[in-house]
């Protein structure tokens, strides 16, 4: 029977090496770990970290979930309207919304703070994977559109900037 440790040593052995796909089949149990290609190595500027905060771990997903959820950055950022000087950064994937990286810890952004492209601006939880959201956009938080703990869908706005 493998372990989840087995699986994550398995997912590291294929990031490693030049190793696109290992296929593993133990009694019932069926593992078919990809490589993803470089570009999709980072959904919609999502890093995928493990529920402890581990380092990032790469995800192959099936050729469907990518086509359905690995749209260009630029969507997640776009402004309201042609002579609008605000964003929305919208959720890249279906997952719980948390403004925090822990219970007990502040939130990452509050109204008014200032963000820059790479600036975290949240977490989406999604398959017990903590993705750090990127706010992708330079400005000020204006509104927080999510609360907290709540389910998101795909597309969703989560947070109006004002661009700077």
């Amino acid at each position: 029977m493998l372990k989840v440790s087995d699986i994550r040593e398995f997912i590291r052995l294929v990031d490693e090496t030049n190793i696109h796909e290992l296929h593993i089949e133990t009694g019932e149990l069926k593992v078919l770990i990809k490589k993803a290609e470089a570009q999709h190595a980072v959904v919609n500027g999502a890093r995928a970290h493990t529920a402890t905060g581990g380092s990032p771990t790469p995800i192959a997903m099936p050729e469907a979930v990518h086509a359905a959820s690995a749209k260009p950055v630029e969507e997640r950022a776009e402004p309201l309207s042609e002579d609008s000087a605000s964003a929305v950064v919208k959720s890249p994937m279906v997952g719980t919304f948390y403004r925090a990286p822990a219970p007990t810890s502040p939130s990452y952004v509050e109204v008014g703070a200032k963000v820059t492209e790479k600036t975290v601006v949240c977490i989406v939880e999604a398959m017990k994977l903590m993705n750090e959201i990127e706010a992708d956009v330079r400005g000020e938080i204006v509104e927080v559109l999510a609360e907290n703990g709540q389910l998101v869908e795909y597309g969703q706005p989560l947070f109006r900037v004002r661009l700077a």
